[in-house]
């Protein structure tokens, strides 16, 4: 997805100022090295920096507005897509607002080169970002209060894709839940599907997209940084990974037939593990009810359901065995 430098500054603007105070959430664990230490300005997203891979990397966080250093929160990252930065797609999607995150940390990493890895224009390769995603994370919980059962990860577009990339890896074994959306699955194609092995099984994993995608068709094809499965496809792979019962699966169609919602409710024992939405009219954008800047870029209006709030929903479900 391609995003204006107008929009990146705006986007900037708009997070200058404070959220509410959040309500206060239940302790899930012990909590991990951060707690006990204490953060200024919660409630608005800062800057934080490292080193992976010998290169600086970063990455903006936003904490509830009453943060508590000891309370072990949930954590959410949240993977941009291309020429595009962390600031950016937490605008859009306002994921930081209370009414998706209140009782969550919020992290948004910088890929290098506005993108992530896995297409045929990325920077780096997966191996690196990967292990960024465990530096960053291992950054977190030292100075953070983290609960390590609820470590999630969503996305858009290459952002998505390589959310898909870290389910597929070691590294997927630290996150409870995965909720690509718009996704070009660059690295779980027909070629290297085989390839995708997860951490465990099953895996809880939601994918939002839309029928009238242009830039990450929902038949697959040649996409903008390489070959991309169907999202059918994707999806049964998906079921196969997680050993779902595929004569369990219910679509349930809304508004006039327009979004269909599929859950597989028998994988591995487990209901609603892999779950997908598609709306039929929806362009490569964040599924919103409310206007945001991909929608605008994508030429549309804001969509029937609001994917910040599924996905939140749906991450509330699951933490890590």
């Amino acid at each position: 997805m391609k995003l204006s430098t107008f929009a990146s500054i705006l986007a900037a603007t708009v997070l200058g100022t404070p959220v509410a105070a959040a309500p206060t959430p239940t302790a899930a664990s012990a909590g991990s090295a951060g707690c006990g230490k204490a953060h200024l300005l919660p409630g608005v997203t800062t800057y934080n920096s490292l080193t992976s891979s010998g290169r600086g990397r970063n990455y903006f966080i936003h904490t509830p507005g009453n943060y508590s250093e000891t309370t072990p929160y949930p954590v959410v990252l949240g993977f941009h897509g291309s020429s595009s930065i962390g600031l950016f797609f937490e605008v859009d999607t306002g994921l930081s607002s209370d009414s998706f995150s209140a009782d969550k940390i919020m992290v948004y990493p910088n890929g290098v080169g506005g993108a992530w890895a896995g297409a045929n224009y990325s920077e780096v390769s997966v191996e690196e970002d990967l292990q960024f995603v465990s530096d960053l994370l291992d950054d977190v919980r030292d100075s953070y209060c983290v609960d390590d059962s609820r470590i999630y990860a969503t996305g858009m577009s290459i952002g998505g894709g390589f959310v898909n990339t870290i389910a597929c890896s070691d590294v997927g074994g630290q996150f409870a839940a995965f909720a690509p959306a718009s996704g070009s699955y660059y690295t779980d194609n027909d070629a290297t599907h085989g390839a995708c092995t997860p951490a465990r099984s099953p895996l809880p994993v939601l994918e939002v997209h839309g029928g009238a995608d242009g830039s990450v068709r929902y038949d697959g094809g040649d996409g903008e940084g390489g070959e991309e499965p169907s999202i059918p496809t994707w999806l049964g792979w998906w079921a196969q990974r997680n050993g779902c019962d595929d004569g369990a699966k219910l679509v349930e169609d809304s508004f006039g037939g327009d979004v269909h919602h599929t859950t597989w409710n028998n994988c591995g024992g487990e209901e609603g593990v892999l779950q997908h939405w598609k709306v039929d009219d929806m362009g490569h954008c964040w599924a919103s009810t409310e206007i945001n800047f991909s929608q605008v870029a994508a030429g549309q209006g804001p969509t029937h359901i609001q994917a910040s709030q599924i996905i939140m929903e749906f991450f509330d479900k699951f933490t890590k065995p």
